[in-house]
């Protein structure tokens, strides 16, 4: 077929040889290492045949911008799981995401048995406030159907100018007939740093860090300005999927006074790059803990890999995902971009987190860990609940609910839940931060007389 249609081919030679000019003197050909100019000639050329034999013969009409799109999704995604060429809304969907912000309805769907599901709306957002719920399945938005459609465009719907309103058809369980429910778009930030504190422990300072945007060193260091009496810190990485380099070296520049944090090493000399710490304003006393797991990294893999390498940090959970590369986006025209790796990460052991990952110090898997109450005495925080209840029934004038500070009573159906605060409950249903905060209280005991 190739060689039957040599003559159509003719009128792409031109550009093949164009091309193959550009090319080349973009990259000069290295004779041991990459193709020779003829080589590359020869390949420009099949391509250009190959796809006039494509847009001729093939059964459906196909033109030859749209057969290059196809290939060069296809070359990327054949280079590595993290190389792509991105179209408009790719790149778009990647400023939107790095930079914290969009405009929208603040709530995270996925498809579940074929159904639109919120998975959660997000604190604070317009569909919070609005009424939307987790498992709420999304019948139509506005006046489209969701039933065979996927969350890309399901997402896209939603998204829009802030100040504008949509419809949300949802069907709820235990509900007689689909609600509707009116949202007003807004711009939602991302919040990627998530500080807590545990019951019991005020020297403790808890922080979830779900993403590395751009805002994650300035929110930790006011999480820690806000927390002032912090002896130990446990930051849980665990399912961070990474995100931007200069938040994961910042964040451990925050510990580390010396050394080199993370190097990265690619063919291009200019790639070749070390990332050091600095002596200012770094604090190489309290002692820290890191929870990772299967879905933390890149980013969040720089972080936990540095600190370990240091010494500066116990890392608990289960290893790491080991994705350990390094991705720059190269814009191609305005609204199109390719995301190419050009370079790999290496801790400052000179350990490559590619495909191995980072190695938690104590292993320890999801899950709960069992225990019961004494069955005799009350701590003394229950007790006074207790008692409160019991004055309550006594006077039979007043509810227990209604008595002043009953927030937290099991008798009480209006219980008042703490977001920032993780209870003793919530330590023994999380195995991994339970062993984290045993850890931290240990260190802490341990830094106690040194100066």
């Amino acid at each position: 077929m190739i060689q039957k249609s040599r003559k159509i081919m003719a009128a792409g030679f031109l550009s093949a040889l164009t091309a193959a000019y550009l090319f080349g003197s973009f990259a000069q050909a290295q004779e041991t290492k990459e193709s020779t100019a003829k080589e590359k000639l020869e390949a420009y050329i099949k391509f250009t045949q190959i796809l006039n034999v494509i847009e001729k013969e093939y059964v459906d009409d196909v033109n030859t911008t749209t057969l290059v799109y196809k290939a060069l999704k296809g070359l990327m995604s054949n280079l590595d799981a993290h190389s792509a060429y991105m179209d408009k809304k790719s790149y778009k969907d990647l400023t939107v995401q790095t930079k914290g912000e969009f405009g929208g309805l603040g709530i995270s769907v996925g498809m579940k048995d074929g159904a639109l599901t919120v998975i959660a709306p997000l604190e604070g957002t317009p569909a919070m406030k609005a009424g939307v719920k987790a498992g709420d399945i999304i019948l139509k938005i506005d006046d489209k159907a969701t039933i065979g459609m996927n969350i890309d465009e399901a997402v896209k719907l939603m998204r829009g100018k802030p100040g504008t309103d949509i419809v949300l058809t949802i069907v709820r369980k235990k509900e007689p007939k689909p609600l509707k429910i009116k949202i007003t778009r807004d711009i939602i930030k991302i919040d990627s740093v998530y500080p807590k504190k545990i019951e019991g422990m005020d020297d403790v300072l808890y922080l979830h860090i779900a993403s590395f945007d751009q805002k994650v060193v300035e929110s930790v260091k006011k999480a820690i300005a806000e927390h002032n009496n912090t002896e130990g810190i446990i930051f849980d990485l665990r399912n961070n999927p990474g995100g931007l380099l200069d938040q994961a070296t910042g964040l451990v520049d925050m510990f580390v006074d010396h050394g080199i944090i993370v190097s990265q090493k690619g063919k291009v000399k200019y790639e070749t790059v070390e990332y050091k710490a600095h002596k200012e304003n770094t604090d190489t006393k309290t002692p820290l803990v890191v929870l990772v797991n299967g879905g933390s990294a890149s980013a969040s893999e720089i972080v936990s890999g540095a600190l370990q390498d240091f010494n500066r940090s116990v890392t608990i959970g289960e290893k790491t995902f080991g994705k350990g590369s390094v991705q720059i986006v190269l814009p191609v025209g305005k609204e199109e971009a390719l995301k190419l790796t050009v370079a790999r990460y290496y801790l400052p052991s000179g350990r490559t987190i590619q495909n191995k990952g980072v190695t938690p110090d104590i292993i320890v898997h999801p899950g709960k860990i069992d225990y019961s109450d004494d069955p005799i005495f009350l701590k003394e925080k229950d007790l006074k609940e207790h008692l409160k209840v019991e004055l309550a029934k006594v006077d039979g004038n007043t509810t227990a609910c209604d008595l002043p500070d009953n927030n937290s009573s099991a008798e009480c159906n209006t219980t008042k839940l703490d977001k920032n605060l993780i209870t003793e409950k919530m330590l023994y249903n999380d195995a991994q931060l339970k062993s984290a905060v045993d850890i931290i209280k240990a260190l802490i005991i341990t830094q106690k007389g040194k100066h």
